[in-house]
């Protein structure tokens, strides 16, 4: 199982960036997928998951990113997206990708995760 993250980089604030995260070695349709972030001497912060089916999925979203980043997948592809919008200096850290096996279909959270991604590195200047 492989999951990787890109897309990440550095932009005033204000500015957008969309992250993916290529999953291959097993399929969406059965594992959530939330994304995490980790800013330097701060612990690490669920950001947003979205649920494993196909339709009428589930979405969370961390009270600090609700209203400015939107998650999105495409089974077609085994992609999970993160399109960050309105960015701010404190969304500043790396990005990560986990995936979740789920009973579930419509659930996703932020514990319990199986597989893990690398990371990818959004800078925001001021």
């Amino acid at each position: 199982v492989q999951l990787q993250a890109s897309g990440g980089g550095s932009v005033q604030a204000g500015g957008s960036l969309r992250l993916s995260c290529a999953v291959s070695g097993l399929i969406l349709d059965l594992y959530a997928v939330s994304w995490f972030r980790q800013a330097p001497g701060k612990e690490r912060e669920g950001v947003s998951c979205i649920s494993s089916t196909r339709l009428r999925y589930g979405t969370k979203y961390g009270d600090s990113v609700q209203g400015r980043f939107t998650i999105s997948k495409d089974h077609t592809k085994n992609t999970v997206y993160l399109q960050m919008d309105s960015l701010q200096p404190e969304d500043t850290a790396v990005y990560y990708c986990a995936v979740e096996r789920t009973r579930n279909s419509r659930y996703c959270g932020f514990n319990g995760m199986n597989y893990w991604g690398n990371g990818t590195q959004v800078t925001v200047s001021s």
